[in-house]
């Protein structure tokens, strides 16, 4: 096993897991000298198709979505009708640009046309089928992937959604038998073990699932497979720590285990366990890697050990200064701190080089605020809001900067209506099932705008409809409890959050930003006895 590989695809799943705190790519400066020769051939020439659908591919590459979107349509609108093979490439960007979309049957239309344009096409079959099993399609899909079979009796990909089929219809144990077969086939193949992880969660077997995933990773660093081990930790922290555990046991010297524990306890607030991993890779000599000391100094701030948090970051940014993520940091460490003219040159710093990134725009927005620069900092806000209209946190941030420091409730109130009506009530959880979605918000804004009975219902709903195994839920009906004045509720929330090991002690005590906190707690007796009950979890 390449232990240096595997611990590479580590660092780049915990990039690509974490996009808030990643460079964007269209900061790049190679990038934006491509995308300014596009648009100058662009408009040159308003019909070029080839141009728009090569920046297409630029802006699906960066997430860029809709952007994207714009410019295939316009590739497909003037690309000639001879041109099959052209168009072919551009539908099928288009059935992908919707799939990331959510817009499964536009996606499937898409796919539909690039198989009459090509219809040998392998791939664009496969898409078709995914297609039409995300639209409940189930007999179409099962005859396309049944096609698939035909066409490469080995075909991971037609097992695999054989296998997702028969769990929708309830034949759990034809799908966990395509896997094996799948499996059986192509042993030495990572992607297979990927395949099979997704369908045992399916089945409820997460275990399972994490086993796979950690197999996958062990045979070639698969990124995908930690990736997907990042989600099921979402969704089932303790059995992806305990997966992980259980292998760290049986090869106690690969520091990639090591490091994707303490990723992964990170980025679910339980720092205590996150500094033990990454401080095994930094005492041992394991690796020397500048994303360990910053994720050390990020866990530190999250526990207020301003002084240590500031010591590693500082560490990290010694050894690539030019790093936005860590100057990042820097700047809300000295935020807290209360030096706020540090923080502001810190994360001008940190968008010197990446000036699209989201999190050091968001903190330069809350630099802003504590100097009481309130306009500039609704007008980062509003920048963010425009730049991603789903992000409900930028809606929550430039109300909150509008209310609070302006004095301007009426214009807040409108910022909150423009969130309820950009933002879904719901999402899909990993059954397919519709559940009501904490990154939405919605509380918080339902609240604010005068609908408390709403607000309640909502974080009712959170709590009801979705598993907990971090605390983190519970953290956020806290908040939201407290700000409505259900203190009662909002303790009952912050011992069960405390319980699960939620434990950053900046929200606890500290973080008011958009409201979004657990302020109003902070003078009631028991929030302090609660915090004291639980204090193994920060120190």
């Amino acid at each position: 096993m390449n232990l240096r590989s595997l611990f590479a695809a580590a660092i780049f799943a915990a990039a690509t897991a974490a996009p808030a705190y990643a460079q964007q790519g269209l900061d790049n400066p190679m990038t934006r000298a491509m995308m300014e020769v596009y648009n100058q051939e662009l408009a040159a020439n308003p019909q070029s198709y080839e141009v728009y659908f090569r920046r297409a591919n630029e802006y699906y590459k960066f997430n860029q979505y809709l952007r994207a979107l714009s410019d295939v349509d316009n590739a497909i609108k003037y690309a000639p009708a001879a041109d099959t093979e052209f168009l072919y490439e551009a539908r099928f960007l288009r059935a992908e640009i919707y799939q990331m979309l959510g817009k499964h049957r536009e996606a499937l239309d898409d796919f539909a046309e690039a198989l009459k344009l090509d219809p040998s096409s392998f791939l664009a079959l496969y898409q078709k089928a995914n297609s039409e099993y995300e639209l409940g399609m189930y007999a179409d899909a099962k005859s396309d992937y049944n096609r698939m079979r035909a066409m490469n009796p080995r075909s991971a990909e037609a097992l695999t959604g054989l296998a997702r089929v028969a769990v929708k219809e309830n034949n759990l144990g034809l799908a966990q038998q395509y896997m094996d077969d799948a499996v059986r086939m192509m042993s030495s193949d990572s992607d297979i073990f990927v395949r099979r992880s997704s369908v045992r969660r399916m089945l409820g077997d997460n275990t399972g699932a994490v086993e796979d995933l950690i197999m996958a990773i062990s045979i070639d660093s698969n990124s995908r497979a930690i990736q997907e081990l990042a989600n099921i930790g979402n969704a089932d922290y303790p059995a992806v720590i305990t997966g992980l555990s259980s292998a760290i046991s049986q090869a106690p010297d690969q520091p990639m285990l090591y490091y994707l524990r303490g990723f992964i306890a990170q980025a679910h607030a339980h720092y205590l366990s996150a500094i033990d991993d990454y401080r095994k890779l930094v005492d041992n000599n394991m690796y020397n890697y500048p994303g360990i000391y910053g994720a050390l100094g990020e866990c530190y701030f999250r526990l207020c050990d301003y002084d240590r948090a500031l010591e590693y970051v500082n560490q990290a940014i010694g050894m690539d200064p030019a790093n936005p993520e860590y100057n990042t940091t820097l700047s809300r460490i000295r935020r807290a701190m209360g030096d706020n003219a540090a923080a502001l040159k810190a994360v001008d710093f940190a968008l010197s080089d990446a000036p699209a990134n989201r999190a050091a725009l968001t903190e330069k927005g809350l630099v802003l605020y504590a100097l009481g620069r309130f306009d500039e900092a609704s007008g980062i806000f509003g920048e963010l809001i425009m730049d991603n209209p789903e992000d409900a946190m930028s809606y929550m941030l430039q109300a909150w900067t509008v209310n609070d420091g302006l004095g301007k409730s009426r214009d807040a109130v409108h910022i909150y209506k423009r969130m309820l009506d950009a933002l879904p009530a719901e999402s899909e959880n990993a059954k397919g099932e519709h559940v009501t979605s904490s990154a939405t918000l919605r509380g918080f804004a339902l609240l604010f705008t005068g609908d408390t009975a709403g607000a309640l219902r909502w974080a009712d709903d959170l709590l009801r409809d979705n598993s907990d195994s971090d605390g983190s839920l519970n953290y956020l009906a806290a908040c939201l409890y407290a700000q409505a004045g259900e203190a009662d509720k909002a303790m009952a929330c912050v011992d069960r959050s405390l319980g699960r090991g939620y434990a950053s002690l900046y929200d606890w005590k500290n973080n008011d930003a958009g409201r979004v906190s657990v302020a109003p707690l902070r003078k009631d007796p028991r929030f302090a006895q609660a915090l004291e009950s639980y204090s193994y979890l920060f120190k």
